[in-house]
C-alpha cells in the first residue's frame, strides 16, 4: 500500500510531494557517484567505503555549515540552483584546509512547503558542488515544516567528511618568517556577511534585477555568484609542493581567518595594492559607508583562500595552481609579530 496521509496533508505536510522531489533529485545525485558509494538514495543511512590503499594512517576530517542569509537573495531572485554550491563549498573548503580530500556530503533542506521542482533545483546545486569537489552526495533530508518557515522560504545546511594520511596533514609548525602567502581569488562575496549586505542595499525594498555597468551584471546576480571551490587545485598543489598553512577566508574576513592558520608569534603581512578585488566590494563599501577595516573584517575582499609556502617554492606553486585553473598570485609574506594580520 502506497504511503499517504490525508490528515497530515491537511496539516500542511504532503508526503507525496516529498517522494516526487526525491525522484527529481536522482538525476542530479547520480552525477556525484564515486567508487566508494555503496548505497542509493532513500535508505536510512548513506554507505561509503573509503579507498585506503597507500594510506599509512588515514585521518577523517569533517566540516559542517550552511548558506546563511544569502538565501534571502535567492528567495527575492527566485533562483535556487546555485545556493547548493555555496553549501558544499563552505564545508569542503574548510576540510581542504587540513589537506583532506572530501569523500562524501549530506545535505539538510528545511522548507515551509515542499515544492518538488524547487527542492530538486536546490539539490541540483548541491550536486554541482559535489562534482566540483570530488565528493559523493550519499544522502540528505528534506523536512517540510509548515508554520515554522514561510511557504516560499527554506533553510539549507550540510556536512562533509574527508580523509587525509596523517603524515600529509598541512603542518603549520613549519611556518617561518619570509614564507610567501599566495591568494586564490574569490568569485565575489561568497556566503558570508549577507546580514550586512542586506542592510546596505535594503534588499527587500529595492530591485535586485537592475543591470549595473560597474558590476557587469545585476546586483542580484553579483550577490548570488556561488562560492568558489578550491579542493582540486589544492590537492594538485600538495602533490608537488609542501603546503604549510591554508586559510578559508569566510565570515570575519582577513582579520579572523588568516591568523587561524598561523602559529603563535607569526603574522600575515598583506600588500593590499596586490589584491584583485571584484567591484561588488567597492559597491558595498561605498553604498554602506563602511570603513575599510570593517570590510576586511567582514568579507573576503576578493581572496577566497590563502596559502603559505616556502619562498623557494612560490614560483612552482603559482605555476601548478594556474595550470589547475586558479589565477593565483602572491599577496604577502609571513613576519615575526603577534598582530595576526597587517595590511600595508
Amino acid at each position: 500500500m502506497k504511503s499517504f496521509s490525508e490528515s497530515y496533508k491537511n496539516a500542511g505536510v504532503d508526503i507525496t510531494a516529498g517522494y516526487k522531489a526525491v525522484e527529481l533529485m536522482k538525476a542530479h545525485i547520480s552525477r556525484t557517484v564515486t567508487p566508494g558509494v555503496l548505497s542509493d538514495v532513500g535508505g536510512f543511512g548513506g554507505l561509503f567505503a573509503p579507498q585506503l590503499t597507500g594510506m599509512k594512517a588515514p585521518v577523517l576530517v569533517s566540516g559542517t555549515d550552511g548558506v546563511g542569509t544569502k538565501l534571502k537573495i535567492a528567495f527575492l531572485m527566485d533562483k535556487h540552483d546555485t545556493v547548493g554550491i555555496d553549501c558544499v563549498a563552505m564545508c569542503v573548503n574548510d576540510v581542504i584546509c587540513c589537506g583532506a580530500a572530501p569523500l562524501f556530503f549530506l545535505d539538510y533542506i528545511a522548507v515551509g512547503k515542499n515544492v518538488p521542482d524547487r527542492v530538486a533545483s536546490i539539490v541540483k546545486g548541491v550536486a554541482e558542488g559535489c562534482v566540483q569537489s570530488g565528493a559523493a552526495l550519499i544522502g540528505g533530508e528534506t523536512a517540510e515544516m509548515p508554520g515554522f518557515y514561510p511557504e516560499d522560504e527554506y533553510d539549507l545546511a550540510g556536512f562533509c567528511v574527508g580523509m587525509v594520511d596523517r603524515e600529509k596533514i598541512f603542518d603549520n609548525t613549519a611556518v617561518k618568517q619570509g614564507d610567501v602567502i599566495i591568494a586564490l581569488p574569490s568569485s565575489g562575496v561568497h556566503s558570508n556577511g549577507f546580514s550586512l549586505v542586506r542592510k546596505v542595499f535594503d534588499v527587500e525594498n529595492n530591485d535586485l534585477g537592475v543591470y549595473s555597468d560597474e558590476l557587469g551584471c545585476t546586483l542580484g546576480e553579483a550577490l548570488l555568484a556561488p562560492t568558489k571551490i578550491y579542493v582540486k587545485p589544492l590537492l594538485a598543489l600538495a602533490k608537488h609542493v609542501t603546503v604549510k598553512a591554508v586559510s578559508h577566508i569566510t565570515g570575519g574576513g582577513f582579520y579572523e581567518n588568516i591568523p587561524r592558520s598561523l602559529p603563535e608569534g607569526f603574522t600575515a603581512k598583506i600588500d593590499t595594492a596586490s589584491l584583485i578585488t571584484p567591484p561588488i566590494f567597492s559597491v558595498i563599501e561605498r553604498t554602506g559607508g563602511i570603513p575599510e577595516r570593517d570590510m576586511f573584517n567582514t568579507y573576503n575582499m576578493g581572496v577566497g583562500m590563502s596559502i603559505v609556502v616556502d619562498k623557494a617554492d612560490a614560483s612552482k606553486a603559482l605555476e601548478i595552481l594556474r595550470a589547475n585553473g586558479e589565477s593565483a598570485y602572491v599577496m604577502g609574506e609571513v613576519i615575526k609579530s603577534d598582530s595576526g594580520v597587517e595590511l600595508c
